[in-house]
């Protein structure tokens, strides 16, 4: 599939959403948000689990305590945001390569090797060690994560920081993303939206796979290239 050796010119820059497209880090957020959730006495199922997708921490537990009915003043929301993180950490701590979504190392590879530009846009404070743990830190040009952003998905703050890092229009970017939100904030910064997932979930993207098995090559060449309509199966 990526056996194609490409030609090296003005490319367009990628920049990639890290839980669901690059790893699947949401079921320890899940796992992390139901403990607090079973302690706080009410279940959090994998359905509810769905309103957190691209969504910050801190509106996360502002949807989990609305969805338990519970009330909490600062301190307590502000300890339960550090536990709820310590709790994840500590599920994460043993990720590796093994975490990897099929074929995404494949397609940054083949990006890597044309040269594109590549960037992290994350909401995940805790982007830049998942990476350093699954082995991808190298292939960024730029890491834009939670720690850099004011305002969460569908603000397209996180993308727009992104494409000044690598010195580009934000016209010109490629957004990879498994989200509403994060759908919606490429569209909203005026860049290419790739949705990975379901078509209908994402139908607000300009092109949507399954997941990365389901990219070719000469999808990739097009996009990269500028092609303004591409032809999918």
């Amino acid at each position: 599939m990526f056996s194609m050796k490409p030609k090296t010119q003005n490319l367009k820059p990628c920049i990639f959403d890290l839980d669901g497209v690059i790893v699947d880090t949401a079921k320890y957020h899940y796992l992390a948000w139901r403990k607090l959730a079973n302690e706080l006495g009410f279940e959090f199922t994998k359905e509810q689990n769905e309103l957190f997708k691209g969504v910050s921490r801190k509106r996360c537990l502002e949807i989990l305590l609305d969805i338990g009915k519970v009330e909490a003043t600062q301190e307590q929301f502000d300890r339960w945001m550090v536990e709820k993180n310590e709790d994840y950490l500590s599920y994460i701590e043993d990720m590796d390569e093994s975490e990897i979504l099929p074929d995404v190392v494949k397609v940054l590879e083949y990006l890597k090797d044309k040269n594109t530009p590549l960037a992290l846009g994350s909401a995940s404070k805790n982007a830049k060690p998942i990476l350093e743990k699954v082995k991808l830190l190298p292939y960024f040009d730029a890491i834009v994560d939670g720690t850099d952003v004011a305002k969460a998905k569908p603000d397209p703050e996180v993308f727009l920081i992104a494409a000044q890092k690598m010195d580009t229009r934000p016209e010109n970017c490629i957004v990879f993303e498994d989200a509403v939100a994060g759908i919606q904030a490429a569209n909203n910064a005026g860049m290419t939206s790739i949705g990975i997932g379901d078509a209908k979930t994402l139908s607000e993207a300009d092109y949507v796979f399954k997941d990365f098995t389901e990219i070719s090559v000469e999808f990739l060449n097009k996009l990269t290239n500028g092609a303004k309509s591409i032809s999918t199966p």
